[in-house]
């Protein structure tokens, strides 16, 4: 811990995984509710603190996020793996939160095809309110779980598919509402909540528990809670799509290049995966329409562009197997 910090800056021992945080503060006892909504008596000056201390106590506090996370890293994969299951069968992964949890859902969903080139709804991120409450409170949306039964039922889920309820407290009802439908219908359920032994892990078959405890600012989870779920998000969706083959090595072979930038990234790509010279790549690319992937393996297995993506195709599109194939053929 840095030795300059204040004294009322330094990062709690008695939160999170380590301990029981206060429940009570200058506005009184927030006894009865999560751990993430309690108040740190020790932080009741912050508005008179000065602007460098306040940010290092927020800066502080953020730095015990990724320790909370590491402890749910084998939950966090064994959701991976299931999912990845279910999708490598064809299913679907779908988001479900209010607020800030249901924003962070949709993020990564919409952050995934032109990352790994999905399928449009193949990942899908539901938010209490709708498209509206992406940008605007909707007031109630997350206290209605009838909204939940009805955007799911209009996804007409099956069990194939993968619900992930995300929320803070693990206790808003539209998650909840959400992820018991969707138990119901056979789907796989993963409860991501920020306190233990809440209704939302309850309803599921898979839970990750990552306890942030108190907020510097009393009940925003928009700032601890919602940085360790963006965190768990980012692990869930990548672990997920590399078991599905979306990457060769550590190479974003399936990104969807439709800009400059994507495209000139698409280039280093597929000459950091063959080690061909420009032209070579040049001409790869041109011939698989900027397809990155296919781009590799004509350069690699020495084939064009239709077998490549004939090959593709008979490996479920990994990469790897697709090469072996093609060697072996050769």
């Amino acid at each position: 811990m840095d030795s300059d910090l204040p004294p009322d800056a330094e990062p709690s021992t008695a939160t999170g995984p380590t301990g029981t945080a206060s429940t009570t503060g200058p506005a009184g006892s927030a006894a009865g509710g999560p751990p993430t909504e309690a108040v740190r008596p020790e932080w009741s000056d912050l508005d008179r603190m000065t602007t460098l201390d306040l940010v290092r106590l927020m800066n502080a506090e953020d730095r015990t996020v990724a320790e909370a996370v590491a402890g749910q890293l084998e939950p966090i994969a064994a959701a991976a793996d299931a999912i990845a299951a279910r999708m490598g069968r064809g299913g679907r992964l779908v988001y479900a939160g209010a607020g800030t949890a249901g924003r962070l859902g949709v993020l990564d969903a919409s952050e995934c095809a032109p990352t790994f080139s999905t399928a449009p709804g193949q990942v899908v991120g539901l938010i209490a309110g709708g498209p509206a409450a992406l940008v605007g409170a909707v007031e109630g949306a997350e206290d209605r779980p009838e909204l939940a039964l009805a955007d799911l039922d209009a996804l007409a889920l099956t069990a194939a598919d993968s619900v992930v309820g995300v929320s803070a407290s693990g206790r808003t009802p539209y998650t909840v509402a959400a992820l018991r439908r969707a138990r119901a219908t056979g789907a796989l359920t993963v409860g991501l909540a920020c306190n233990r032994g809440s209704a939302l892990v309850a309803a599921a078959e898979l839970g990750i528990e990552v306890e942030t405890g108190p907020e510097v600012l009393a009940g925003s989870t928009r700032l601890k809670a919602g940085t360790a779920q963006k965190l768990v998000l980012n692990l869930l969706s990548t672990a997920v799509m590399v078991r599905l083959g979306r990457t060769y090595g550590n190479l974003m072979v399936d990104v969807r290049a439709n800009n400059a930038k994507l495209r000139d990234r698409a280039h280093r790509i597929v000459a950091l995966a063959t080690g061909a010279d420009e032209e070579t790549v040049r001409s790869a690319l041109a011939a698989t329409r900027g397809a990155a992937k296919d781009a590799v393996l004509v350069v690699l297995a020495g084939v064009d562009a239709p077998t490549a993506g004939r090959l593709l195709a008979a490996s479920g599109g990994r990469l790897r197997e697709a090469l072996e194939s093609a060697r072996a053929q050769g």
